[in-house]
């Protein structure tokens, strides 16, 4: 069997965790790494964990006691999906995703070789996206593979605050409701905010 391309879902592997890493996101973060991915980058650091069969399975007493773990260490700033590519098998990702964010409370990064259109355009992974605060995505580029990058590894791969990413498409769109033509994403600062009131307003 070809994992890559004939692999139907099921339960998530896991590869490994890392309980206190500064490498993968910002603060001390709990970095869970799960298998499966289909986009064989070339260069890839760890092509074995492309097969979603890799690792061991992510059972539900294997889940229970990795949020305990991560409940137990109040060091920690947050958790980091990783893989692999965490959005290989959404179906299953998702009720992991959610219950980690719920049960732990901390901010959720993830990496990902999709981009944020791509994930926004497909109705089985776009949900998915309300559970993370920050997404890394792009495949690597072993010709863009630049070691100074915090956090990433080819300079095409983008570190996207989602929460601020809506916040700007939203009032975006806002405004261009208004009759105000076309709007560039902006961040919106104090004074737009204002403007935006007055609007409303109006």
């Amino acid at each position: 069997m070809d994992d890559l391309t004939t692999y139907l879902g099921g339960m998530l592997h896991l590869l490994k965790v890392i309980p206190e890493t500064i490498l993968d996101g910002d603060g001390i973060r709990y970095s869970i790494y799960l298998a499966g991915c289909r986009h064989a980058c070339p260069g890839c650091h760890n092509p074995l964990s492309w097969s979603p069969q890799a690792g061991e399975p992510l059972t539900e007493e294997l889940v229970d006691r990795l949020i305990e773990e991560i409940k137990g260490n109040f060091l920690l700033d947050g958790v980091t999906f990783s893989g692999g590519d965490p959005f290989y098998n959404p179906t299953d990702f998702g009720p992991l995703l959610r219950r980690v964010r719920e049960e732990t409370g901390l901010s959720i990064w993830c990496y990902t070789g999709y981009l944020y259109e791509e994930l926004l355009a497909d109705p089985e992974r776009a949900p998915l996206l309300e559970w993370i605060d920050v997404l890394v995505d792009g495949p690597f580029e072993k010709r863009l593979y630049d070691p100074t990058l915090s956090f990433r590894g080819s300079s095409n791969q983008r570190i996207i605050h989602l929460k601020e990413t809506v916040a700007r498409r939203r009032s975006a769109a806002l405004l261009s409701g208004f009759g105000l033509g076309h709007v560039r994403e902006y961040a919106p600062s104090a004074l737009t905010l204002s403007a935006l009131h007055l609007i409303l307003r109006a």
